[in-house]
């Protein structure tokens, strides 16, 4: 807000929102007070209207570690609980890691209401803090609780197990009587069912207090039925029952328990990602204090501390190297494999390994604001992420229970009918209820995430969400931004043609005018005149004008530095250079001509290297069936030489695009049908990022902005890229495998168990397996090998080696 009038004009916008009594907005303090009935209108409500108005509201997110969710059912419990908070714009709970992520409205809701609603809820709940040690902790209390019911379950319902087998081969003896012993049994039944399957009534009760229904309902009601049919067969034996079935209800919860340990057990592999990412950090640091070395805890590091690493220690933080050379081992971050040679003036990242030489560098980020930490938390926030194919299943999960639950008591009144045999009609009833599984359904999108997020990280690819990983694997065009993806973004001046002049004096010039530009072409010529020796002067009035070039005055001298359309603008002839020019653009050069005081002084051409593995990549990327464009600033005659020795065909070059009309472009292709990734490096390409389906920043550790897009690539390979649609499509398949197998393994079980087929034991152990089979089958993807299609397949421009010479342009 800048006025009076953007007040007024939030304060309108509010008080139409049916539900809103009152608004009033503060100017000074940046602040609306809003009275308004919840029943009609939400915090997310009023949020959205706000941003429609053009302003933003300053969101905070608290994430939270949640225990005792089970299945689906449990999620969108947590989430309904956690929604109907006054000031909660958004909600995002994950099974698979047991975590909630909350954006809120900051003041109109805190963390400790959050943690009471979900409390209210049935579960418990505490801030994620460290997320890292406490979402471990948390499995870990899920694993050992988990392991401890079924080993107490078991201890106990083996003798049913093994009463039921003796009664069934009638088995005589003391030790068989005392087994089938129904008074024995009530007493090794009991604690099973109220002490182990205590977790289920509580979940249950939850649930149906809040009006809904999960997998605890239907083993409660299973077990229950089972339990207390045996029980009155056992007090009331005048009613005629014929035998208890206790083995039933204990062996059930038995199994449903272990099937939980396993669950969890998988699970917990599914996040292991995180847990390693946490092992690289360094735990102390050799730092210079006082004028003498000193060994301090990371976390004691300061940004502006000297540290010292010696051959083989991890680097603590990230910073700038200012004394010393050595090569850095950056495979554990970036998945380059080989060492990366570092000296003064180069970066280094945290929690990469020094091999050889002793160095000294500058601390630049410490803390939360490493590399690693960066990393860490876009792959925290990406586990905790929703893919939109979830939705599909928490649909479904609504009404899952309900319908089980109906399925089972038609089937107990149609094998009553059918047969007059109460027990008959019991068991099968308790089948259907104990076979449903909503909880495979549940964890056939977010585990798979979990480990397509985790596995993409440690190989230097970074998801910010689920939504964005399933996007990756729908793409089928690819539009690679020209400088630093395609090519190295490193030229070096290769020709200089002076015109009336000499070449040197030339050369001079021009890097004394293009001394103040940040452009790596400007760099590239201002390099060539140092290393030549020139003296360069100070220039003034210096203008950079985007897409054609810059204008300076040096030593009174008027200069235009510049492509063909600033000096088409400028009214220069061009005809006595004509065919040189084209000569050199056919060699895939950047021609950057010159003017002195209105004339032509002479051209200087520019040559960048095309990226060792890239036309192997691109090469890829087309037998992957993805439609492969490359954008750039030059003019269309050097932009298709370098297209050709990169293997993208001359139609699907985008020459002489200026950077604001790269989204514009993006769009083009959208309008197309076409689902595009743009790739670039994160820094100029930002518009053309935010608007392709997929944005894609391209660069190598701290080089790249990892902020800037949905997918960053640490290293600037662009194999990397093939490695990130391969992986999204393997998820992808990951999820669907578990999505058939969750509802064929229901639309399947349920009517075998309603038709008889199956005993409640049985139906048990079907239903505890198939949520382990869907975690475990998500675990595959930590095999997933980035590089296997590299590794396969030899290409003839690998076979050829060595890099060819192309360009970089100005406004590519």
């Amino acid at each position: 807000m800048t006025c009076a009038a953007c007040a007024n004009r939030i304060e309108r916008g509010l008080k139409r929102l049916d539900g809103v009594v009152e608004a009033t907005v503060n100017l000074a303090t940046n602040r609306a007070r809003v009275r308004f009935d919840p029943a009609r209108v939400s915090a997310a409500d009023m949020a959205a209207r706000v941003r429609d108005l053009g302003y933003e509201v300053p969101l905070q997110q608290a994430r939270l570690s949640i225990e005792g969710m089970t299945c689906a059912s449990c999620v969108n419990r947590v989430e309904a609980a956690l929604r109907k908070l006054p000031g909660v714009v958004d909600v995002s709970v994950n099974l698979a890691s047991n975590t909630g992520t909350v954006r809120y409205v900051p003041g109109a809701v805190n963390v400790a209401e959050m943690l009471r609603a979900v409390r209210g809820a049935g579960y418990e709940a505490r801030p994620l803090e460290d997320a890292g040690d406490e979402s471990e902790a948390a499995r870990q209390r899920e694993i050992r609780g988990w392991w401890n019911r079924f080993l107490l379950g078991a201890v106990l319902s083996l003798p049913l197990l093994a009463a039921m087998v003796t009664h069934s081969l009638m088995v005589q003896g003391p030790v068989a009587d005392l087994l089938g012993n129904g008074w024995v049994q009530l007493l090794l039944a009991t604690p099973v069912q109220f002490y182990v399957g205590w977790v289920f009534y509580r979940d249950s009760y939850f649930n149906l207090k809040n009006r809904n229904a999960n997998m605890s309902v239907l083993v409660a009601l299973g077990t229950t039925a089972a339990y207390f049919y045996s029980l009155a067969a056992l007090l009331w034996p005048q009613l005629g029952i014929p035998g208890v079935y206790f083995e039933t209800s204990a062996l059930l919860i038995t199994l449903v328990a272990l099937g939980k340990y396993l669950e969890a057990v998988a699970k917990g592999r599914t996040s292991a990602a995180i847990k390693k990412l946490l092992g690289l950090q360094a735990r102390t640091a050799r730092v210079i204090r006082d004028g003498r070395e000193q060994d301090v805890p990371v976390d004691a590091v300061e940004v502006g501390d000297i540290v010292i690493v010696r051959p083989g220690e991890k680097i603590p933080v990230d910073g700038v190297i200012i004394e010393g050379r050595s090569a850095v081992d950056e495979s554990m971050l970036t998945g380059e494999s080989l060492p990366v040679e570092k000296g003064p003036g180069d970066e280094v990242i945290g929690a990469t390994v020094n091999t050889t030489g002793t160095f000294k560098f500058r601390a630049t980020k410490v803390g939360k604001d490493t590399a690693l930490a960066q990393i860490v938390r876009i792959v925290e926030e990406a586990q905790a992420s929703k893919a939109p194919i979830q939705a599909f299943a928490d649909r479904v999960s609504n009404y899952f229970v309900p319908a089980v639950i109906a399925i089972a008591v038609i089937t107990f009144g149609a094998w009553y009918l059918a047969t007059r045999d109460f027990t008959t009609a019991l068991l099968s009833a308790t089948a259907v209820l104990v076979i449903a599984c909503p909880c495979a359904l549940g964890l056939a999108t977010p585990t798979a995430v979990m480990v397509g997020t985790g596995r993409g990280a440690e190989n230097g690819i970074l998801f910010r969400g689920g939504e964005h990983l399933e996007a990756t694997g729908t793409l089928n065009a690819i539009l690679l931004d020209k400088t630093g993806t395609i090519t190295v973004g490193k030229p070096s001046v290769t020709d200089v043609v002076a015109e009336g002049m000499d070449e040197a004096e030339l050369l001079r010039l021009v890097a004394s005018a293009e001394k103040n530009s940040e452009h790596p072409l400007a760099s590239a010529i201002v390099e060539r005149a140092r290393q030549e020796g020139l003296q360069l002067e100070e220039p003034s009035d210096f203008e950079a004008i985007p897409g054609h070039g810059v204008r300076a005055t040096v030593g009174g001298r008027e200069l235009y530095v510049g492509n063909r359309r600033l000096m088409e603008r400028q009214g220069i002839d061009l005809a006595g250079i004509r065919d040189r020019l084209e000569a050199l653009e056919d060699q895939g050069k950047t021609v950057m001509m010159a003017t002195v005081d209105g004339r032509l002084a002479g051209l200087i051409a520019v040559a960048d290297t095309i990226k060792e593995n890239a036309p192997e990549a691109i090469a890829e990327l087309q037998r992957m069936g993805l439609e492969v464009w490359m954008i750039t600033g030059d003019n269309a005659r050097t932009a298709r030489a370098i297209a050709r020795q990169a293997g993208i065909p001359p139609e699907r070059v985008l020459a002489e695009v200026l950077p604001a009309e790269k989204a514009g472009k993006v769009r083009e292709l959208q309008a197309r049908g076409l689902k595009v990734a743009m790739v670039g490096d994160g820094i100029n390409d930002a518009p053309a990022l935010a608007t392709a389906d997929v944005g894609i920043a391209i660069g190598t550790g701290t080089d790249v902005a990892i902020e800037a897009a949905n997918v960053t690539l640490m290293r600037g390979d662009l194999r990397g890229l093939v490695a990130a649609i391969d992986l999204s499509r393997a998820t992808l398949a990951k999820i669907r495998q578990n999505m058939f197998w969750a509802l064929i393994y229901n639309a399947l079980g349920i009517p075998v168990a309603a038709l008889g087929y199956l005993s409640p034991v049985l139906a048990g152990a079907a239903m505890a397996l198939s949520s382990v089979s869907v975690t475990t089958n998500s675990t595959l993807l930590k095999r997933f090998d980035p590089m296997r299609r590299f590794r396969d397949r030899r290409h003839p421009q690998a076979r050829r080696g060595g890099p060819a010479q192309v360009t970089g342009k100005r406004a590519a």
